[in-house]
């Protein structure tokens, strides 16, 4: 059940990646409900989404 929420959780992030308020909400509510080794995993996803986007560096420390 909790891969399911990572994965709805990525899919998410990538719809509002347009607007980085909105990215940097979203990315709050997903570290308040994945678990830590999902929060983990989406660091790495992060590191690489967020390669060609300088716009949403910032979201970075948030999740570190």
């Amino acid at each position: 059940m909790s891969r399911m929420i990572y994965d709805y959780t990525k899919e998410v992030l990538a719809r509002v990646s347009f607007d980085p308020e909105l990215f940097i909400k979203e990315l709050k509510k997903a570290i308040r409900n994945l678990l830590p080794y999902e929060i983990d995993h989406l660091r790495k996803w992060l590191l690489f989404f967020t390669y060609e986007k300088p716009e949403l560096k910032e979201c970075l420390s948030i999740i570190e």
